[in-house]
């Protein structure tokens, strides 16, 4: 009634496939933890630390990209959730280095992860702002401020709709964090 090797076919490609799952999902998670970590770096001041992470970051998307296709990494929920995490970390690294925030061009990643990663950058700038208030640098206040309003003056033009739309209104409620930190500076002057 069935055919024993169509079913042999079908074993051998699901247990391939589950093998490459595995294999994608470790890597995503030393990025995503990686990415974390260059967050932390970040926070600290540690540029050279966190552009050498960010570094290695890209060899392992750029391998998992060469080695299995972009095509077929982009579905797995593991590596969606690294590569948001990555841009989170990259965009950070960029506005703490004086760059302009742009297209990664190391790595092909999707719309998704841009947004996500984006959206999620302004609660790290409120955090960073939150840090600089304690530490006396309101230039570095009002520049954090002026960063999520210029990312929330964009990805307001996004309509957003399930998974996104939640980033979007986190990153709404950032936003309305640093407008507090800033109403607050202006009244202690």
């Amino acid at each position: 009634m069935i055919n024993q090797k169509f079913i042999q076919q079908l074993r051998k490609k699901h247990l391939q496939q589950e093998g490459e799952r595995r294999q994608i999902i470790s890597m995503s998670n030393i990025v995503l933890h990686d990415s974390k970590r260059v967050i932390f770096s970040l926070h600290r001041d540690d540029i050279k630390k966190a552009g050498d992470k960010l570094s290695e970051i890209e060899k392992i998307l750029k391998n998992l990209d060469k080695k299995f296709s972009f095509n077929r990494i982009e579905h797995e929920g593991a590596y969606r959730a690294a590569t948001e995490e990555y841009v989170e970390a990259k965009t950070f690294y960029l506005y703490k280095t004086g760059k302009k925030i742009d297209k990664i061009k190391e790595i092909e990643l999707t719309l998704e992860s841009y947004l996500g990663g984006i959206s999620d950058l302004a609660g790290e700038l409120v955090r960073l702002a939150i840090n600089q208030v304690a530490a006396g640098n309101l230039d570095e206040v009002k520049k954090a401020k002026q960063a999520v309003d210029e990312i929330m003056a964009e990805l307001v033009e996004f309509d957003m709709t399930g998974y996104l739309r939640t980033k979007y209104d986190q990153a709404k409620g950032h936003m309305r964090k640093m407008e507090q930190i800033n109403y607050e500076m202006e009244i202690r002057k």
